[in-house]
């Protein structure tokens, strides 16, 4: 598989549709409404954290359920974060037949884009990839930029 091409995309309004209600979910979604994506989260079993996020953010809605197939018809964009590799995969071929950008948490190589380590300072966003493999590293690199970001705070490059 070759390099992924890094692209920001506007996530205003986009409707993501998460299934899975665990701690990968819950990070990635916190990072998805900064965003100002709306997120509906399916899961028979939501996190303590994503439940109190739900009752302070207006754009996350959660469905204590499982995956129904057919049921994709308007997400912008799917993450597939569940304990089950079947169902992951299930969701990973439905999206893919409909053509919806689709991250199966568990599969690197069934993910059309990659969540990257964000970096962010002002109008400055740096976001950051190992290509799925060295997470560590991506989040040391996430980190130094972060710390070089804050240290222009209030200069004009």
């Amino acid at each position: 598989m070759g390099a992924y091409f890094p692209i920001f995309i506007n996530m205003e309004g986009k409707q993501v549709q998460v299934f899975g209600g665990g701690t990968i979910a819950g990070r990635r979604i916190s990072v998805l409404l900064e965003f100002g994506a709306r997120i509906c989260v399916t899961a028979p079993e939501i996190s303590e954290d994503l439940k109190e996020l739900a009752e302070r953010e207006a754009n996350l809605t959660l469905e204590y359920r499982t995956f129904r197939p057919g049921e994709l018809q308007e997400a912008d964009m799917v993450l597939a974060a569940t304990d089950d590799k079947n169902v992951n995969d299930m969701i990973y071929r439905e999206c893919r037949h409909k053509g919806i950008l689709v991250n199966v948490a568990s599969d690197k190589e069934k993910c059309d884009f990659y969540f990257p380590g964000i970096a962010r300072e002002g109008e400055i966003t740096v976001g950051i990839t190992a290509g799925g493999v060295n997470h560590r590293k991506a989040a040391q690199v996430t980190a130094d930029i972060q710390k070089l970001l804050k240290s222009q705070e209030g200069e004009d490059l």
